[in-house]
């Protein structure tokens, strides 16, 4: 059975969603449908790109990814679908896939050129689903679009490293549902950048010595409870992502604060590791 995802900053409250995955099942009745977020925040395409990064590996090979955030075709926003490490993405060229190409080159991407057979003013609904349907009938992409080697990038997702080779600069790219803060420093680079030396992560007021795997490796459980430097505790750890999150243990963003509140931390703030 095909299996079609959506990603989108549609919501909850509004149509779209449903309207989406009526008329998924009005061409496909043998499909299964999942939901991975309808609560990106709007035209967020960076968050949107994080969360398809880290969602879409979970599937099987062969899943159809549609991606609903600014869809709006126009000369400068055309629309693609893109084969990439076995899985399909439907969605505008606005920058959205390169944070996966940057990992994996695509197998194949076409330009979408059916909009002269498709009266459309709701490319999800319009124009996706019909792709996604013809790809999960067995469809190529050769079908439905023209060729094309190259999509655009997102700007600003990258770290920089210095001439030195002693620091890093980051970028805050996603806060989650919790107040943690993501930055774009993956271990990885860490490790390559690092090579062992011994570091200082800063972000604003807030300083890190050490990355921990697991959030609980911030606390000392040889203490009894009451001697435990547990809630506020602010901690750096390497997320499941592999990227270097900033979190405060068991945080809460409406009672004790987050990573986010607390340190001060929005989108695109910069996150500097220096080593020595």
């Amino acid at each position: 059975m095909p299996i079609i995802t959506l990603t989108t900053d549609f919501g909850e409250k509004d149509h779209f969603a449903g309207a989406v995955k009526g008329a998924i099942y009005s061409e496909l009745n043998n499909v299964r449908i999942v939901d991975i977020s309808h609560s990106i925040s709007p035209f967020h395409l960076t968050e949107a790109a994080y969360i398809i990064q880290n969602a879409y590996r979970s599937f099987p090979q062969g899943t159809i990814h549609i991606v609903g955030i600014d869809s709006e075709l126009n000369p400068e926003n055309k629309h693609i679908a893109v084969f990439l490490d076995g899985h399909y993405f439907l969605c505008a060229n606005n920058g959205i896939i390169s944070m996966l190409a940057s990992e994996i080159n695509p197998e194949r991407i076409v330009e979408i050129n059916i909009h002269d057979r498709v009266i459309s003013n709701f490319p999800v609904l319009d124009v996706f689903v019909k792709v996604a349907c013809h790809i999960a009938r067995g469809g190529t992409l050769e079908v439905i679009g023209k060729t094309i080697s190259e999509i655009k990038q997102l700007t600003g997702i990258k770290p920089v490293i210095n001439l030195e080779a002693n620091q890093i600069i980051g970028n805050v790219i996603y806060i989650d549902n919790y107040g943690n803060v993501i930055c774009n420093i993956t271990k990885s680079l860490f490790d390559d950048v690092g090579k062992g030396r011994d570091f200082k992560i800063t972000a604003r007021t807030a300083s890190f010595t050490k990355v921990h795997t697991h959030y609980s490796d911030a606390i000392n459980f040889e203490l009894p409870s009451e001697k435990r430097e547990e809630d506020g505790k602010k901690l750096a750890l390497w997320n499941s992502s592999g990227y270097l999150e900033l979190s405060i243990y068991k945080s809460n963003p409406t009672t004790i604060g987050s990573a986010s509140t607390l340190f001060g931390l929005g989108f695109r703030d910069t996150i500097t590791i220096n080593f020595g």
